[in-house]
């Protein structure tokens, strides 16, 4: 069982160093105006699923990041001791980019595909305190 979760951890590390820091050039998000979209995903997954649902999760994080300028960061995990509790922290430059995002194949394909594979799920937005920190952050990723 232990050598199960690690796996899963593993998987969701290899998905993160890909779904965050990695912005488009053409993305000039300033950080420091303040109206970046900010919110954490609570996310419940039927065991009987978890398999399915991480590779889906891991093909829309990666499209988003990859497709959309405005999403400056999906990033999954999970509890340690509970695999079936998955997080995301989701940063959107701004309101219309988290808007854009939800209209996306990719997005469409994620929600209709892992409907019911959800068992509950809570959407918590959140406000950054430091957000003139995070070109930092995100620049510590690559190295």
């Amino acid at each position: 069982m232990k050598l199960y979760k690690f796996g899963w951890l593993f998987l969701l590390m290899v998905i993160s160093v890909s779904s965050c820091g990695q912005k488009s050039k053409k993305d000039k998000t300033d950080f420091s105006k303040g109206d970046m979209m900010i919110r954490m995903a609570e996310i419940e997954i039927d065991s009987n699923y978890l398999d399915e649902y991480i590779a889906i999760l891991k093909e829309e994080a990666e499209a988003s990041v990859r497709l959309e300028p405005g999403v400056i960061c999906i990033y999954p995990m999970f509890q340690k001791e509970e695999p079936t509790q998955i997080r995301l922290l989701e940063i959107y430059a701004n309101k219309e980019a988290y808007e854009s995002h939800l209209q996306t194949p990719h997005f469409k394909k994620y929600k209709t595909s892992t409907m019911a594979m959800v068992k509950d799920l809570k959407l918590i937005a959140m406000k950054s305190i430091d957000p003139e920190s995070m070109p930092l952050i995100f620049s510590k990723s690559k190295q």
